[in-house]
């Protein structure tokens, strides 16, 4: 097993990563003085396959338990979620001892993080990450939230977990789209911050969405110590933690302009980084070499044709209402060469067409 430190002083929480790992949650939730209730919000599809092994670890650590379940998809991202949850809280009679256990994907992550931040004004809350793309990326950091008409992750807090706790075992029932939405976030470490880890990805595609474990441990380990370390410099997004957002500036906007439909996060964030890159190449900032090879990988996905009947006008208004957005300007990350990222304020409207045209 493998732990990295998420380092933000008295906020600092541990990321474990293992194979297998699920049964010792119990144990672990007892040596770090976890005393309260424990809150699992899940969704039924991991409960089905997992929920027998997370009752059986918490059983071990003597705590009563009480089960949430909500339904998976960015759709369920909304205030009448988050009040059904903290209704159920209440008539439990949970306490600020109480502890929030997130077992699922990402949107039961932000959807738990933003209970546990809000209710009775802050209890803990855990992370164990059942999706690729949960466990590579959005199960730290502390970033909760839901979405709003007007655009993906508009209301939210950063609150960070007490601790991360990711079994690779549980990788092994998700399908490929799944596989597909965690590589496109691993694509986007290897473009923001590690060129090798991009290469590795070209080189053994085929082995990662197989599920090979082992491989897979050594990209999650990455892809984390790369997080950790950007998180622990801008816990609260004010600078050089913006590089994260590379492909998400397109990507939620895509999103949100299909209705959180049609299109999952993952290929979002795919089709969101090739118009981002192709941005960059026809600012002259990213060569045509680097750009090739962006643009081979993501097509490995095979994404043509999930953008059909798309609105631009829409599109462009929900770019411009992205969150990093400020006096005006739509804030863009992107990349320099494959491994190095920068901050572009202005984008004029012409290239932003022109760079989504071929994606439409």
């Amino acid at each position: 097993m493998n732990k990295i430190l998420v380092e933000l002083g008295k906020n600092a929480y541990p990321v474990f990563i293992g194979e297998g790992i699920l049964e010792n949650l119990g144990e672990m939730l007892n040596l770090y003085n976890l005393s309260g209730q424990v809150v699992v919000i899940s969704d039924l599809n991991v409960h089905k396959h997992y929920g027998e092994a997370l009752t059986k670890s918490l059983n071990f650590s003597k705590k009563a338990s009480h089960l949430i379940f909500i339904h998976g998809g960015e759709r369920s991202k909304s205030f009448r979620t988050i009040e059904k949850i903290l209704t159920q809280m209440l008539e439990l009679g949970c306490d600020r001892n109480s502890v929030v256990l997130a077992f699922g994907g990402g949107v039961v992550g932000d959807i738990a993080g933003f209970v546990a931040s809000v209710y009775k004004r802050g209890i803990p809350y855990l992370q164990v990450p059942t999706t690729l793309l949960a466990q590579v990326d959005s199960s730290l950091g502390g970033k909760t939230g839901v979405n709003h008409p007007l655009g993906k992750n508009m209301i939210g807090t950063f609150y960070q977990p007490k601790m991360v706790w990711t079994d690779l075992t549980v990788l092994q029932t998700l399908p490929k789209r799944e596989i597909v939405c965690g590589l496109g976030e691993i694509i986007k470490y290897g473009v923001i911050k590690d060129a090798e880890l991009f290469k590795l990805v070209e080189d053994r595609l085929h082995e990662i969405v197989a599920l090979d474990l082992e491989l897979l441990q050594e990209i999650v380990l990455r892809c984390c110590q790369i997080k950790a370390g950007i998180v622990a410099e801008d816990e609260k997004e004010t600078g050089p933690r913006m590089v994260l957002n590379f492909g998400h500036t397109i990507g939620h906007a895509l999103e949100a302009e299909m209705g959180y439909k049609k299109i999952s996060h993952g290929e979002a964030v795919l089709l969101g980084m090739l118009a981002e890159s192709r941005m960059a190449l026809n600012l002259n900032i990213l060569d045509i070499g680097d750009f090739q090879r962006i643009e081979r990988l993501i097509s490995r996905f095979e994404l043509s044709g999930k953008l059909n009947r798309v609105e631009v006008g829409r599109l462009l208004k929900f770019i411009k209402a992205d969150k990093k957005s400020s006096s005006g300007h739509t804030k863009f990350v992107l990349p320099r060469k494959i491994g190095e990222v920068e901050i572009v304020d202005e984008v004029s409207e012409d290239l932003i067409r022109s760079s989504l045209a071929p994606i439409l």
